[in-house]
């Protein structure tokens, strides 16, 4: 086997890396997973995670975790509404699609991950600062003062990685959207109308070229996202303090002056809110490497308008582990070229998708007209 007496470190504690790791574990190989969280408690902001059968979900099964998976993930409905809080449609799959795309916790999402690890797997509070190669390995400096060494390299650290120096010279380009991200840890109690709005699954509005997205978490809590088109200046010269939430409340409700009132309910009971630029990272100019490969946003991270990013890297995880364990390859940098082509197709892809969906959602169509279309 490839990886016979050879360490693998992967940077990143997301699903994506945690699921690499559980892959290469089946074929006994020695991983590492290097994580900044202080532990396995830390608490990840954002929505829930659909994965979809067609994608995500592959991978889960072939790591023998599809059936857990489904333990702790739900079926969600969708219900689609205009400006003025008006439903359009409300919708909950049927019996025979009911797993399609089932939405998960992402803290709830790491737990399982974590319980089906060997022990010690991940090492925590592990933020990487540098990495350098040294007799035909690498050595990894991190925040913390420890120094660890490894014979292969997996990047699974986000979109913003600093390990993707190593392997291309592209960098993640704005791609004309901003995200105002929400969380409301008590709803039935701090917006009681908009929750009763939104119901129990995922709601969507799409008017004035702005774009709205909430979500239900398990435990109760609501995320929501308002995206809108604003020129990369605005980023740094909004002047918006994200710290105050008074003040985001205010710029929100004048963003959507014309909405109903039942969205500003919202966002005066939101407890957190932050600042989203949405980036995309052109699939070119990955140069010569040995020994060290990206997956997930690392590799190709995209707006999530498309819903897809998620699967996307876990099928990098599936497609990698598969070419360093399956025997088929000669070494590890044919096993790792090998899947960073196929990569490349699938991903530019989804990415291809996301900003095509990411353009008709800011368009000037609302959700009547769209509905209206499909008809």
């Amino acid at each position: 086997m490839l990886l016979k007496n050879k360490k693998v470190a992967v940077i990143g504690g997301g699903p994506v890396g945690l699921t690499f790791a559980r892959l290469l574990q089946q074929a006994n190989v020695n991983v590492k997973v290097y994580e900044r969280d202080k532990d396995a408690l830390a608490r990840i902001k954002g929505g829930t995670l659909d994965i979809h059968s067609d994608y995500g979900q592959i991978a889960l099964e072939k790591a023998g975790l599809l059936t857990e998976f489904y333990k702790h993930s739900r079926p969600t409905g969708e219900r689609l509404a205009n400006i003025n809080a008006e439903i359009l449609r409300d919708e909950f799959p049927d019996k025979e699609h009911l797993y399609d795309r089932p939405e998960i916790d992402r803290n709830d999402l790491r737990k399982m991950l974590l319980e089906n690890l060997k022990p010690d797997t991940v090492i925590w509070n592990s933020k990487l600062v540098s990495l350098e190669e040294q007799d035909e390995k690498f050595l990894l400096h991190f925040e913390n003062g420890k120094t660890e060494s490894a014979n292969l390299v997996i990047g699974a650290n986000g979109g913003m990685s600093h390990l993707r120096k190593l392997v291309t010279d592209s960098i993640p380009q704005y791609t004309g959207t901003i995200i105002i991200q929400g969380e409301v840890l008590n709803p039935d109690e701090t917006c009681p109308n908009f929750k009763k709005l939104c119901g129990e699954g995922n709601f969507a509005v799409i008017g004035e070229q702005k774009f709205f997205f909430s979500q239900n978490k398990s435990k109760g809590a609501l995320n929501y996202y308002v995206s809108f088109r604003k020129p990369e200046t605005w980023i740094k010269e909004n002047g918006l303090d994200f710290y105050n939430n008074q003040e985001i409340c205010s710029f929100l409700n004048n963003l959507l002056t014309n909405w109903n009132a039942i969205y500003k309910e919202l966002f005066a009971a939101t407890d957190e809110f932050t600042l989203l630029p949405m980036r995309k990272l052109p699939l070119e100019n990955w140069r010569p490497h040995t020994n060290i490969t990206l997956i997930g946003d690392a590799a190709h991270v995209m707006p999530p308008f498309s819903g897809i990013g998620v699967n996307i890297g876990l099928l990098d995880a599936l497609y990698l582990a598969e070419n360093l364990t399956n025997g088929q390859f000669s070494d590890i940098p044919t096993a790792i070229s090998n899947y960073e082509e196929k990569m490349m197709v699938y991903a530019t892809q989804a990415q291809q998708e996301t900003a095509e969906s990411e353009e008709g959602i800011h368009s000037s169509k609302d959700f009547s007209e769209i509905l209206k279309n499909k008809r």
